[in-house]
């Protein structure tokens, strides 16, 4: 039997004012003229909340550059799903947060790229470090829980310390120090974002300090590292057994990651219903359970707990999604993630936005 999913990743745009080089989203964006219409996602979400799910991230891209983004809340909300908005905090003001709380907005997440505004604008890739200050205040101010994320990588790891103070200055509930994820945009520019092992190593100690300083308050995520350890992390809890990510165009994905997979052939909300998709479909089945898996997964004792880890990386890096994960150092392909980060490369590309 097939369990249904809790969660639901919304992406209702990938527009977006910033250009992080580490940005996940595919190397083709979907344009605007693409992107599901206010009453495709009432009536996902309206599915959604029929099938079981309790909580979706209202994310892009930046939503707030959706001006329908109130109405999207408000079908969450009538469908009894706990809404959370995932914003870079450009355009977010007093006013349209309290229009969107007015809607059943539960929660924000709010990113920031670097401690200080210089570095965290040249990440950026535009001046935002104001707009994302105005936001916490903002946020604060209206009292709903908020949780920042910074996405950790070569160019901010060494300024681990003051960017957790300023989560602290910020009255923030809940840090996410989410170590890089090599998808999209950062697989291009791995070279230029791997740290190394002596930066992850610090990284650790000055997380560990925080944690027990703060106890808690706010609560420190530390977001293992995918490359660093040689273990596979389960990918979303497993491929199709938690989570369903809806793409600005309606395709429907086990992870977010998985526009790169070709032949994945992933269904669409606009040609088929949500229960069909999690249940019937080839895409979400492709990978379940344990059947598909090759040697070493096969005998491997961890395979009902890592599940062979992410069907993404495997794609990205060997080019076949049923190979295991190259993260695992019992993979053949293991040696694909030990890049060492080249000293003088510090070249990257950033998404144009849409």
């Amino acid at each position: 039997m097939i369990r249904p999913p809790w969660a639901l990743l919304a992406e209702v745009t990938h527009a977006c004012p910033l250009h992080c080089p580490y940005c996940s989203n595919p190397l083709q964006l979907v344009r605007r003229p693409a992107e599901l219409g206010t009453a495709d996602w009432g009536r996902v979400l309206a599915e959604a909340g029929k099938l079981g799910i309790v909580q979706t991230h209202i994310s892009g891209g930046e939503p707030l550059l959706r001006p329908d983004v109130t109405e999207i809340v408000a079908a969450a909300d009538a469908a009894g799903i706990y809404t959370q908005l995932v914003t870079s905090g450009v355009g977010l003001t007093s006013a349209r947060l309290a229009e969107l709380t007015a809607a059943g907005l539960r929660s924000v997440q709010l990113s920031v790229q670097d401690a200080t505004a210089a570095r965290s604008d040249l990440i950026a890739g535009r001046v935002s470090f104001g707009d994302k200050r105005q936001a916490a205040a903002i946020i604060r101010e209206a009292g709903l829980p908020f949780g920042l994320n910074i996405v950790l990588h070569r160019l901010n790891l060494d300024h681990l310390d003051e960017i957790i103070r300023l989560a602290v200055s910020w009255s923030v509930d809940r840090v996410e120090l989410a170590n890089i994820q090599f998808y999209g945009w950062g697989l291009r520019n791995r070279a230029a974002l791997m740290p190394g092992q002596d930066q992850l190593a610090a990284a650790r100690e000055t997380v560990a300090a925080w944690q027990e300083r703060l106890a808690g308050e706010p609560e420190l995520i530390w977001v293992v590292p995918d490359y660093a350890d040689g273990v596979a992390k389960p990918c979303m809890g497993g491929w199709g057994a938690t989570s369903i990510t809806v793409a600005p165009d309606g395709s429907a994905l086990p992870c977010p990651a998985a526009y790169g997979i070709e032949n994945l052939d992933p269904p669409n909300v606009r040609d088929r219903p949500l229960r069909w998709i999690w249940e019937e479909s080839a895409a979400f089945n492709r990978y379940r359970g344990t059947a598909w898996m090759p040697e070493p997964c096969r005998s491997c004792p961890a395979k009902e707990t890592d599940f062979g880890g992410c069907r993404c990386q495997a794609y990205a890096l060997t080019g076949d999604a049923a190979r295991t994960d190259p993260a695992c150092r019992l993979s053949p392909d293991h040696h694909l993630v030990r890049l060492t980060p080249d000293p003088d490369d510090l070249t990257y590309r950033k998404p144009a936005g849409t």
